[in-house]
């Protein structure tokens, strides 16, 4: 093989990764990904696998099989937890596009206030372990913790997070989070629409410290993991299904 094939056949290996990637490639940082896409709420989705490895949050197996995620004939998006040879496989997507500043609403259609006490549901912005804006339900292993929090990375700084009880009485919430500059105002609304009522309002937060990320390569995320790698408590797959995603720009 001559010099010159050698280049043409390396630029062309290139030029097909790169095609692939869509408009914007995802960060360097970014976990495994397979070329798995879901169309959901008018969006592509890439689906996130692990392989035989586990990685971060848990650390934990993800898959991409269909059993794990799905999108069903009534356009909901499914996310399961499920066992297989022995292990537990988490699930997890990825918009294939940054959509930067603006309103961010999540329709859920699964009571997140019983998943297992060792599972998280994660709706959120990432760049970065440092640049993520998140809503979680999770008891983080905890049976008398609250279920659900607003967060703003690094978490662990005061100020950056609160926690708080769902306390659902349906399959159906509303969650929502409006990043803008100098501000993120969070809001999470029994059953679906985006009007607080006296009756319908479950927690609202405004966050305006300094750990604001700022207008980046980021990604919009789901995903449904177990905590610390653990098992569930109960020992069932877990299943989080999104009505639809809403964004709407500044």
């Amino acid at each position: 093989m001559g010099p010159f094939f050698k280049v043409f056949k390396t630029l062309s290996i290139v030029m097909v990764v790169l095609c692939s990637c869509g408009d914007k490639a995802l960060p360097e940082d970014a976990p495994t990904y397979t070329t798995r896409i879901v169309q959901f709420s008018g969006f592509d989705w890439v689906v996130r696998t692990s392989g035989q490895n586990q990685e971060g949050p848990g650390p934990n197996y993800f898959s991409d099989s269909e059993e794990n995620v799905w999108v069903d004939n009534d356009g909901r998006l499914h996310l399961k937890i499920i066992q297989k040879g022995g292990n537990w496989y988490c699930s997890g997507v990825s918009l294939r596009r940054s959509l930067s500043y603006g309103k961010y609403v999540f329709y859920v259609s699964s009571r997140v206030d019983e998943l297992d006490q060792n599972v998280v549901a994660g709706l959120f912005t990432y760049m970065n372990d440092e640049e993520e804006i998140d809503i979680e339900f999770s008891r983080w292993s905890a049976p008398d913790n609250e279920d659900a929090q607003f967060a703003v990375q690094p978490s662990h700084l005061p100020g950056n997070k609160v926690r708080f009880d769902l306390n659902l009485t349906g399959s159906y919430s509303t969650h929502a989070f409006d990043w803008q500059p100098d501000r993120i105002d969070f809001v999470s609304l029994r059953g679906h629409g985006l009007t607080p009522t006296t009756d319908n309002l479950i927690h609202q937060w405004t966050y305006t410290g300094a750990n604001i990320p700022p207008d980046s390569e980021e990604r919009l995320k789901i995903n449904l993991w177990l905590f610390r790698g653990q098992s569930p408590a109960d020992l069932n797959e877990q299943e989080l299904i999104i009505e639809r995603v809403e964004f709407i720009a500044n």
